[in-house]
Order: C-alpha cells, then structure tokens, then sequence
C-alpha cells in the first residue's frame, strides 16, 4: 500500500452522491478524409488493445484494519479494459446538443472506487461524422492541468502520424538531469521555504491589510450561485477565436487572462440580470494558478495554487469593467509571485479553505461565499494537434463543482481558437447553455470598447 497524501486525501473524504470529485474532458474530432464509418470502430479497437498500464491509471483508494479508508492507494494488477474505455453512440439526428446531454449524464455519476479511477468513452453518431472523446479522472489522482498535458502527449502535430497512443500508456517523461530529486535535497528545499515562512508572512500581511493589494476570501456577496447542490450537472461548451481576444487585449493593453475573465464577467453580469440576480457588489473568482516545473506536468497528484479576483460585475461600463479586472488580478499576482511554492501553497489553502468546510451542516447558509466562481485558464497545444489522424476540432475541460460554488468556468487554448467548458448544478444554475450567448455578448462589448 502506498499513503497517500493528505491534499488527495481531501478530494475522496469530500466526494458524495451530490459532489463527485473528478475532472473531466470533451475532445471532439474529425476523421481523415477517405474513410468511412468503421474509422472509430478501428480507433477505439487500436485504444483498448494497449494494456502496459502506467501506475495512475492502477490506483484505487486502499482499505486496511477493517474498514479505514481513504488513507492509502492500492493497485489493481487486473484491470477490466472494457470496463474502463467504452464505445457508445448518439441517437438521431446526432446533434451536439445530443452529445452534451450524454456528457453531463456521464459527468454526474460517481467514479467506481473499486476500480481505478478513470473511465473513458469514445462516442460517435454525430451527423456532421465527427466523433467525440469524453474522460474523467479522480481529482485525487490528478489535477485539471496534468489530466490535459498527459492527453496532449497522446496527440500529435502531424495529420499523417496514424498511430493511436492511449495516455494510459504514455510513460512519464525523464526529468532533467540537472536536477536532483532525492529525498535529502527534498527535504533541503522544502526546509528552505519554511525558514522563509515568517518574513514572507509579515510581507504578505503588509500588502494585505495595509496596502490593500490582496482580494482576501469571504468577501464575495451572496449569489443564486452560492447555494447547495445536488448531484445531477449540466455541460455546456463552446469555442472563441484567441485573435477576437488578442485583439482587445493588444488595444486595451492587458493581458489574455484578463480580458476572457473581463468576458465571463460580462456574461455573469447579464445571466444574473436574466435571472433578477445581480448584487449590487461585485462577484469574486477564484482563479487556478499551476506550480508545478515543466518536469513536474504530468507527475499526478495535485499542485494548483489560487488567487481571488474582483470581476467588477456592478460596473456597467464594460471598458471600465475591464480595467478593474485587470487591476485586480495584476495585484494579486504581484503578492503571490513573491512567494516560495510552499507559501503559495500556503496562501492558496486559505483562499479555498471554506471549500473543505462546505460538507459541514449549516456552513453554506450561514456563511458567506469565500469566492463565487472558479474561472480557469488551462494553456493547451499552440498548433493543429491530431489523433491517429484525426483532426482535433474542440477540448472543453469540465470540472467540479461543490456545495457553495454552483458554477465553475474552464477553458482551454487549442491552436487558434478557446475552448470554454462550463458545468453546472443543474437545479440550481437554470437555462446554463444561455451562458453561451453571453459570453459571445461580453465579447463584442468588449471590441465595441477597445475599438476593434
């Protein structure tokens, strides 16, 4: 048995029937040209037939001393392939509305914890012949930003490499030889930060409390996106093109970052109108941050850090709105990027802290909302990626969502475009694909304002 540690731990002791705790993905891809409707049959025949399984995709949460869970992995030395990677498809007309309803069915329902904690699904039937690849990984095993560099090591950037890699697979990658992994230089490293805990703390107080350049948690209002769940998701998705973003972002002078968390902005602010929702004061995210080295992206585990914006939804002005937003996040990074990995890390733990709490009877409603979104910015492939020659048209990343936080916004960079993969509770966030259209409206408010 291996111990297992107490961050991943956190994602299994959480999970419930009304909180699955996995992350998951919708790839959707286009066949070559020439072939014919057995293509994704071959495809998914070429996927299970690799069995050389990388220690990930064994794990299981271990039991020991007559029951206690949750403490330790396993590994499973027999693993059910077609359990795990299954073939299905869509029912007529195959539209990719069809397919989403499939996706948040398959998003909703927990993950085996007698088996390794994964599944996949290659799903075809689509009328445009497109066929679709939907994943779900434990959060326990990894985070959001390793789950989709280990599918982008699958892919490849040339339309005629035919050969289909499952990311099962795919062994880690070596690390650099200039650095040392043992446990003594570890544990010098690590000794290192904490040394430095102190001073950095009183800085980080500093800019706190007197120079007001930290957005602190429990500062958000109250919103219909704040409530208790239950278990059953909706997932919406849809593409941007990164030059529309570019261009605002190079008239405004921000960054990317800040003009698609200016554009989700806008959109909450007109879906909460929508609804007769919108508080008077501003709505705050909380925006993923990876720490992990280039050496460390697909290693498993989890290593995310967090800070907390102020997305200016009271401001009407969406110029105005921008420039706050931009404001926000380059404060708040500016405190964070001073610290070491652990005091980040440090940092992170009490913006997300409530997050742990959330289970406990009465938090939710007696609380205020530590943040009211997750908005995340994934960096995916910068070129035309393929898989076994297939042309890869969209990655939507579909996340988590818990007790208290009823939405979660993520998006991938793919080549030319951005890919945006809502999910939400479906009780409780109404009418979630209308979100879609919203985002397209903040984004042309945003070019009405930049001028472009």
């Amino acid at each position: 048995m291996e111990l297992m540690s107490p961050t991943d731990g956190i994602f299994l002791l959480g999970e419930s029937r009304e909180h699955p705790m996995h992350v998951g993905g919708l790839q959707l891809y286009e066949p070559p040209e020439g072939t014919g409707r057995e293509f994704v049959r071959e495809f998914y025949d070429a996927l299970v037939a690799q069995q050389d399984f990388q220690p990930t995709f064994l794990k299981r949460p271990a039991t020991f001393l007559g029951g206690i869970a949750n403490l330790g992995w396993s590994y499973d030395k027999d693993l059910d392939i077609d359990y795990h990677v299954r073939r299905s498809a869509l029912p007529s007309p195959g539209r990719v509305r069809d397919l989403l309803e499939l996706t948040s069915l398959l998003h909703s329902s927990l993950l085996d914890r007698h088996r390794p904690l994964w599944e996949a699904y290659v799903i075809e039937g689509l009328k445009d012949g497109r066929f679709a690849i939907y994943t779900k990984m434990h959060h326990s095993l990894i985070d959001g930003v390793s789950a989709l560099k280990l599918m982008q090591r699958a892919l490849s950037n040339d339309p005629d490499d035919s050969e289909i890699r499952a990311p099962w697979s795919l062994r880690k990658p070596k690390r650099a030889s200039t650095r040392s992994s043992s446990r003594l230089s570890s544990l010098l490293h690590a000794t290192g930060s904490l040394a430095a805990l102190a001073p950095s703390t009183v800085s980080l107080a500093r800019a706190a409390l007197f120079e007001q350049q930290l957005t602190l948690p429990f500062g958000a209002p109250r919103t219909m996106l704040n409530v208790k769940i239950g278990g059953a998701r909706r997932c919406a998705a849809q593409s941007w093109s990164v030059d529309r973003i570019k261009n605002v972002k190079n008239a405004a002078g921000v960054t990317l970052n800040d003009v698609v968390l200016a554009m989700c902005s806008g959109a909450l602010r007109y879906y909460l109108q929508e609804q007769n929702a919108l508080p008077d004061t501003p709505l705050l995210a909380m925006v993923p941050v990876s720490l992990r080295r280039e050496d460390e992206a697909d290693a498993g585990g989890n290593l995310v850090g967090a800070i907390l914006c102020n997305l200016a939804t009271d401001i009407e002005d969406p110029a105005s709105r921008l420039e706050t937003v931009s404001e926000s996040m380059y404060k708040n990074k500016t405190v964070f990027s001073q610290l070491p990995r652990v005091q980040a890390l440090a940092l992170s733990a009490v913006n997300m802290s409530s997050l742990a709490l959330a289970t406990v009877p009465g938090w939710v409603t007696s609380t205020a909302p530590p943040f009211n979104l997750i908005i995340s910015n994934v960096p995916g492939p910068r070129e035309q990626m393929y898989y076994g020659g297939a042309r890869l048209d969209g990655s939507y990343p579909l996340s988590a969502i818990l007790d208290g936080q009823a939405l979660n916004i993520t998006l991938v960079s793919n080549a030319d475009t951005l890919d945006f993969g809502l999910v939400g509770c479906r009780r409780s966030v109404p009418h979630l694909q209308r979100l879609l259209a919203h985002l397209e409206s903040s984004l042309k408010d945003l070019e009405r304002a930049a001028g472009v």
